[in-house]
């Protein structure tokens, strides 16, 4: 993690947190205090975020901290066990209490629900991609953290590849024509991957060699209908499902022949892990 990119996400979360000052916390704590914290995982799961969290207590106490623990990202979390202990001024673990929290509970919430899927569908050689569907201004965050759960990021932004999608075949009349297009533009060395929500849609796109299709919000019967007609023409062709996949279907999906699979649920539905933070007795 690159920890350039993401403290100025840090600072924006103290900031609005903070506002103008810890009301509460500087009247009950002398700057002059000294602390000891530990940070307190109340679920199992899988641990991401705990750089972000220590960087966020590097900001509250001028990098005056000291961090004892030895758990890092893409480790197990049991519950009732600590997550890291940290000794600063006992204003500074105030202050960044809670913007660390919510990060941690986040981030391992998404790690551990693409745990999850991961399991389910890694028997059958297939990979688990994340979408777009980001908090803004946290993809870099949310991404790394389905990375940290053992998934694979999809593109990260509108600039990472080409995706043909059901809005730009209307904008151009037909998927034949989106494809020409887009082969007028780019380099010939870019793969090229369509959006099919139907067989006609998936059978077009063979016909017109791109380089992948996604099978788009369809069904179990129709997705395995989709891979063979595929399979018999094109086998090289990389086959992704999307949409309506959740973790009482991914398997079956998984079974089907495709060789990914996209989730949008991996960071749009994640629940956050609970963990809480205690100021230890001296």
């Amino acid at each position: 993690m690159d920890l350039s990119l993401i403290r100025p996400i840090i600072q924006s979360a103290l900031r609005e947190d903070i506002g103008r000052g810890d009301i509460t916390s500087q009247a009950i704590a002398p700057s002059s205090l000294t602390g000891k914290a530990c940070i307190i995982a109340e679920e199992e799961g899988i641990l991401a975020g705990i750089e972000v969290a220590k960087e966020v207590f590097r900001l509250t106490s001028g990098e005056k901290v000291e961090f004892m623990s030895e758990l890092k990202d893409k480790d197990s979390l049991t519950g009732g066990l600590p997550v890291l202990i940290l000794q600063t001024s006992a204003l500074a673990i105030l202050k960044g209490e809670r913007v660390a929290l919510n990060f941690l509970g986040r981030l391992s919430g998404i790690a551990t629900l693409t745990r999850e899927y991961v399991d389910l569908a890694s028997p059958f050689g297939v990979k688990i991609l994340d979408t777009r569907k980001t908090t803004p201004n946290l993809r870099v965050l949310e991404k790394y953290a389905v990375k940290t759960g053992g998934g694979l990021n999809h593109r990260f932004g509108l600039d990472s590849g080409i995706l043909i999608k059901d809005n730009h075949i209307r904008i151009c009349g037909s998927l034949k024509k989106a494809v020409e297009r887009i082969r007028q533009a780019i380099p010939p060395f870019w793969k090229i991957e369509v959006e099919a929500d139907g067989l006609s849609e998936v059978k077009e796109a063979v016909e017109l060699g791109v380089e992948a299709i996604m099978l788009d919000n369809m069904g179990l019967k129709e997705i395995k209908k989709a891979v063979d007609l595929i399979r018999q023409q094109a086998k090289e062709i990389i086959i992704e499902a999307s949409g309506g996949i959740n973790l009482e279907n991914v398997a079956e999906v998984a079974k089907s022949g495709v060789d990914l699979i996209s989730v949008g649920s991996l960071t749009k539905a994640a629940k956050n892990l609970n963990m809480h933070l205690e100021i230890m007795k001296p």
